[in-house]
């Protein structure tokens, strides 16, 4: 059985079921195939609940951990509204193909839409054509505010802090 939740951090299980999940993530190819750090895996779920604009939902199969999605709500200048951001979104080797990513969007949706948000965003690694496929019949495109320039790309700097 499938059951998708909006994560309480106050709940070990959910801690615990966060940092599994990213750290499933991080040592996926597609997440750069290295271990969390011990600061991460140590604060992560802290840091997490002190961001009351930080949304997380998890997905359990039969009480195992099994997927996450973390969004961050920004904000919209050009239609003066707020967005949520999906920052990460995981869904555990063995628990793929079963709807789970799907869920986990409809729930973020659903949490978008409550909070008046105007839109949702994600970055998606070019090379992950599963993700781009369950995004784009989710509804998600690539972003353009004019065809003439050209689709958005997402850069980083780093910071040394």
């Amino acid at each position: 059985m499938i059951k998708v939740i909006d994560a309480d951090l106050n709940i070990p299980a959910h801690r615990e079921a966060v940092v599994e999940l990213m750290n499933t993530y991080a040592l996926d190819y597609m997440g750069g195939g290295e271990e969390l750090s011990d600061f991460v895996k140590n604060n992560l779920a802290n840091e997490l609940a002190r961001r009351k604009y930080i949304y997380t939902v998890l997905a359990f199969v039969n009480d195992n951990p099994a997927g996450l999605i973390i969004a961050i709500e920004g904000f919209s200048t050009f239609a003066c509204k707020p967005l949520l951001n999906i920052h990460d979104v995981v869904v555990a080797s063995a628990y793929r193909r079963r709807g789970i990513c799907k869920l986990l969007l409809q729930r973020i949706e659903d949490i978008a839409l409550k909070l008046g948000c105007c839109k949702l965003t994600l970055e998606v690694l070019e090379g992950n054509q599963v993700a781009q496929a369950v995004y784009k019949s989710f509804g998600f495109d690539g972003y353009q505010l004019n065809p003439d320039m050209g689709r958005a790309l997402f850069w980083q700097k780093k910071l040394n802090s």
